[in-house]
């Protein structure tokens, strides 16, 4: 229990350090992951059960040569890849935008650095030191969530063009 402690005040003072900035990287990483996590538990739970029914259900018709059958399974595979596809532009989206959100923490910083150069004077360098903190930190901090999100956005982006090829060559013209 002392050791939970120790770890939340340490995020405490690591967010105030950084300043509020940290609270909307934070914010961008959760919904990132959740979107992830959830699109991983699609393809592996969800979606394997959709591509049965979608075989099954070719593989029931009779007719799979005619100009009609083929609108019919390129108009099932466009529905699948719709579905696979669904929140991988908002994932992406995310990634490319924890950085952008650092970034506003370092203009933050500097902003909050020229404050104090401004009302005190270049002579104190420890009052100067917490507005680079602050503009240092977040732009960090929005790097590494960035770099966790590039490497399982991709593996996630590459699992979803293998379903959906998979899909196309398992519903053959007989």
């Amino acid at each position: 229990m002392l050791f939970l402690i120790e770890l939340w005040e340490s995020v405490r003072e690591f967010i105030a350090t950084g300043g509020f900035v940290l609270y909307f990287v934070a914010l961008a990483l959760f919904l990132m992951w959740i979107l992830m996590i959830e699109k991983y538990w699609f393809l592996t739970s969800v979606y394997p059960k959709m591509k049965r029914d979608i075989i099954a259900r070719w593989d029931a018709r009779t007719d799979t040569t005619s100009w009609y059958a083929h609108r019919i399974r390129d108009a099932w595979i466009s529905e699948a890849a719709e579905i696979l596809d669904a929140r991988m532009i908002t994932i992406k989206t995310l990634v490319a935008m924890c950085p952008l959100i650092g970034l506003l923490g370092t203009v933050t910083g500097m902003i909050a650095v020229f404050e104090i150069m401004a009302v005190q004077g270049t002579g104190n360098p420890r009052l100067m030191a917490a507005g680079i903190s602050m503009a240092t930190i977040p732009t960090m901090a929005g790097m590494v969530a960035a770099l966790s999100g590039v490497f399982f956005s991709s593996r996630l982006d590459a699992k979803v063009k293998m379903a959906k090829a998979k899909l196309v060559d398992s519903l053959p013209h007989h």
